[in-house]
């Protein structure tokens, strides 16, 4: 038997880079990568074993919403651990119930019942289940531009390229396409005269073909967020709900995202008012302290449940951790205004790139909600031409990873997707923060500026 007796170096960056390269899969990568070592982080802060800072405009994966190592968060986690660490989800447990009837208090008013999973992805899959088992019907419709797990069903579901890197064949699916107004289908210029803008013309004509009697669910991430942060047309969202309700469809609010005040709501869907049958989240109701997603579903629903099962479960559902945690970073969103905040600093955000983009030609577009923005880049603004392909790789993607490589060196991290450039920074962030990272943006701007004709 291996000797294990001996303490691990883990304290030298070289040995944790060594097991990292050697040991640990890594997500949606090739293996191998001797990463930077991240040793600490405070607020929108962080840093690595060299001492180098970066500001987080990426809110690490769009769920550091309350930054790194909030207080109100990390101490409820420390004082439930000491408390009772796990309880099973059939037993009472006060966090639990807590967090359920906040759940309550910030959905729309027809959402009255939650389900607590450990991420988006099951919360996904519990949604989509629940469909099929409530309407008896098969088929579920979801857009291209969208990502909703790697679990079987929602890779299956996602429209994201990275589905095409295993079998996500999930019987059923039926795509429709996004309200992407930068780059409407062709033959329209106009979003007020496109089907597809208006969303329940085309999702009428997709029901025409496919027979309204065989879908259970359409469901859609209320915005965009990883394939290009687009964000509906006014009406857009309204028109999908009376479609599906005229055929007895459920729909499905994908808010993992966009949901606990990233778009400076509680949920997207609460900017227009509409009330979806299940909104499913997960990532910033806790900052990702703890892994901890929700599916919350209407009250039609769950009185449909006190006679049939709910179908799914997790042994992690309701973990008394995570629901601590959701529980004090939500409070802690409302002790601190939060999405006064968000919606604040998002607006000036906006403004800032809108500046920007009569500096640099690259920018084709500047787009968002709250803290949950993006700057589309195009080699020319009249032809709309991306500045790289979508789905781009390798030296395709070259302008782009050369900007992210030049952010990072200057203390900014950044993500992009295609020609997009994320901007999701923590909803409480400073504005003297927020205008260091854009002053980097700036000057990494004049990377893609080179690109342009």
């Amino acid at each position: 038997m291996d000797d294990l007796s001996n303490t691990y170096p883990t304290h030298d960056p070289e040995w944790v880079r060594d097991m990292h390269a050697d040991h640990y899969l890594q997500s949606w990568s090739k293996q191998g990568a001797r990463p930077r070592v991240i040793t600490g982080g405070q607020g929108s802060w962080f840093w690595d074993s060299d001492g180098n800072r970066y500001l987080d405009f990426q809110s690490q994966l769009v769920n550091a919403n309350l930054g790194h190592q909030h207080p109100k968060i990390v101490q409820a986690i420390k004082d439930q651990a000491d408390r009772l660490c796990y309880i099973g989800p059939a037993m009472g447990c006060d966090v639990r119930s807590e967090l359920a009837a906040i759940m309550t208090e910030i959905t729309p008013p027809n959402i009255t019942s939650t389900f607590f999973t450990t991420g988006g992805a099951a919360a996904n899959e519990t949604a989509i289940r629940i469909a099929r088992h409530k309407t008896g019907r098969n088929k579920i419709i979801a857009r291209y531009r969208s990502y909703h797990g790697a679990t079987g069903g929602t890779l299956s579901l996602t429209g994201d390229p990275r589905h095409h890197l295993t079998r996500a064949d999930m019987p059923g699916v039926v795509r429709m396409l996004d309200p992407y107004t930068y780059r409407l289908p062709t033959g329209h210029a106009d979003p007020a005269n496109c089907p597809v803008a208006q969303g329940g013309p085309h999702l009428e004509e997709i029901l025409m073909y496919e027979n309204p009697n065989t879908v259970a669910a359409v469901i859609l991430e209320t915005v965009v967020g990883t394939n290009g942060i687009i964000v509906p047309p006014d009406g857009y969202l309204q028109s999908i709900r009376e479609t599906c309700s005229k055929y007895g469809i459920l729909l499905i609010a994908d808010e993992v995202m966009a949901g606990f005040g990233r778009t400076g709501k509680w949920f997207a869907v609460d900017h227009w008012g509409v009330e979806p049958d299940i909104i499913t989240s997960a990532k910033g109701i806790n900052s990702g302290y703890v892994p901890l997603g929700t599916m919350s579903v209407s009250t039609e629903l769950h009185d449909w449940m006190r006679d049939t099962p709910l179908p799914g479960g997790l042994t992690y559902a309701g973990h008394p951790l995570a629901c601590a945690s959701g529980v004090a970073a939500i409070r802690a969103m409302q002790d601190e205004d939060i999405l006064t905040h968000a919606t604040e600093m998002g607006q000036k955000m906006r403004a800032e790139l809108t500046r920007l983009a009569d500096k640099h030609p690259s920018i084709g577009e500047v787009r968002g909600l709250g803290m949950f923005n993006g700057i589309e880049l195009v080699k020319n603004r009249t032809t709309k031409e991306p500045l790289v392909p979508f789905a781009a790789k390798g030296d395709s993607a070259r302008p782009m990873t050369e900007m992210m490589a030049f952010a990072m060196d200057q203390g900014l991290y950044l993500s992009f997707f295609s020609n997009v450039i994320r901007l999701t920074p923590p909803l409480n962030i400073s504005e003297q923060d927020m205008m260091t990272g854009l002053e980097i943006l700036d000057r990494t701007l004049d990377i893609a500026d080179r690109e342009c004709s």
